[in-house]
């Protein structure tokens, strides 16, 4: 529980810290494009020197497999949340996104048996229920649900590469396995930012090289996190609790007045957490 609530508390100050960089950054690609490079720096870090590319190793084509897919879906994800914005705005997108934890949560279920009672497929329920109450209140006219329903693909299957890696490449590759999706990811990236000329600020790195420590500790946090935690209850966890931390540093830090709706859907994450998490 300790790992799982570690990636919480890093995915909630990724939330932050983009908060933060609204005002000062102007290239998203660019302000990326350094996240990731943060991110592969400190896997490589923790992966140790030489140790990149353990052809020998038991699992590692696996796990180079595992996370060059990752590393696009990574950017996929992101690239389809661009994408909805422009034509749905903020709301729908936020929401169908976070509601992507109903794929690695059913996924786990179907795919590798993981068994829960009632009691957490209540908390699932409930989680999913406090989303769309929190993000929920846009409309549906003149909207691409067809996009809509990729975000939550992709957002969800990009959750789910850690449970695929789990359960399909031996644990010791960890640190590997995170490398190859940040630095696929970094490479499309970079390649985005030379074929729409983007050219990166100074404070688009700062921010993106910020950014990218919370990102990296928050995908190892929740891959530690699934050795003693059922997917079926870390993944829906990780995200509802994200958003309860959100949300309060939006109150205390941003001083955000929440609606009485939002404040309900609070409610609902306790209640959502202590199910999925009951014992």
């Amino acid at each position: 529980m300790m790992y799982l609530g570690l990636a919480i508390l890093s995915s909630a100050l990724i939330a932050v810290l983009m908060r933060l960089s609204e005002k000062h950054t102007k290239s998203s690609l660019a302000m990326l494009a350094a996240n990731y490079s943060a991110c592969g720096l400190l896997a490589a870090v923790f992966a140790g020197e030489g140790r990149l590319m353990p052809i020998q190793a038991e699992g590692f084509l696996a796990a180079l497999l595992l996370g060059v897919l990752g590393g696009v879906i990574y950017l996929g994800a992101f690239l389809l949340m661009q994408w909805n914005i422009a034509r749905n705005g903020v709301v729908l997108p936020s929401t169908f996104m976070k509601l992507g934890i109903l794929v690695p949560t059913v996924f786990s279920a179907v795919i590798f048996h993981e068994t829960a009672g009632p009691l957490k497929w209540m908390g699932v329920a409930l989680a999913v229920a406090a989303i769309v109450m929190m993000h929920g209140g846009g409309s549906m006219e003149n909207k691409s649900l067809i996009g809509l329903i990729l975000l939550m693909l992709a957002g969800g299957c990009a959750d789910f590469m850690s449970k695929l890696f789990e359960e399909l490449a031996p644990a010791a590759l960890k640190n590997q396995f995170l490398f190859y999706i940040f630095f696929v990811a970094l490479v499309l990236c970079i390649a985005l930012c030379l074929v729409k000329r983007e050219r990166p600020g100074k404070k688009d790195v700062l921010f993106g090289l910020a950014i990218g420590i919370p990102n990296y500790f928050s995908s190892r946090f929740l891959l530690l996190s699934l050795d003693s935690v059922p997917a079926m209850a870390a993944f829906p966890s990780f995200s509802v609790g994200t958003i309860l931390l959100v949300a309060a540093a939006g109150v205390l830090l941003f001083k955000e007045k929440l609606s009485m709706r939002k404040y309900l859907a609070l409610a609902v994450i306790l209640g959502a957490l202590v199910l999925l998490n009951w014992e």
